[in-house]
């Protein structure tokens, strides 16, 4: 088996892909069930999509497409949930970027 590309999704993308495979198959296969269970019992974020278009537009050069699932998915409101959030990456963000972001975020929460 070859991995061919690895896409970073937020849990409302996903959402969707579940959807999506629910109508292409006619029955979810065990494991495909279990997300579906964990997925339904996450907040919906309407603004999911502007949200991360806003954060690709910010231009901060170091913030990945994983980084920005990971905001879009915790939605933290300040800049200390921001820095716990990023602490496990490998990523150091300027002060201002910090403040960005969590502004952009709490436009869209």
């Amino acid at each position: 088996m070859e991995i061919i590309e690895q896409t970073p999704l937020s849990i409302h993308e996903m959402k969707e892909q579940v959807e999506m495979m629910k109508k292409r198959d006619k029955e979810l296969n065990f494991r495909a069930k279990k997300v579906e269970n964990y997925l339904s019992s996450t907040p919906k974020t309407k603004a999911y999509k502007e949200l991360k278009q806003s954060l690709i537009s910010l231009g901060i050069t170091r913030l990945r497409e994983k980084h920005i699932a990971l905001i879009v998915n915790i939605l933290p409101e300040d800049i200390d949930s921001l820095r716990i959030i990023l602490s496990g990456e490998n990523l150091t963000l300027k002060q201002e970027d910090l403040d960005k972001i969590v502004e952009t975020v709490k436009k869209h929460a």
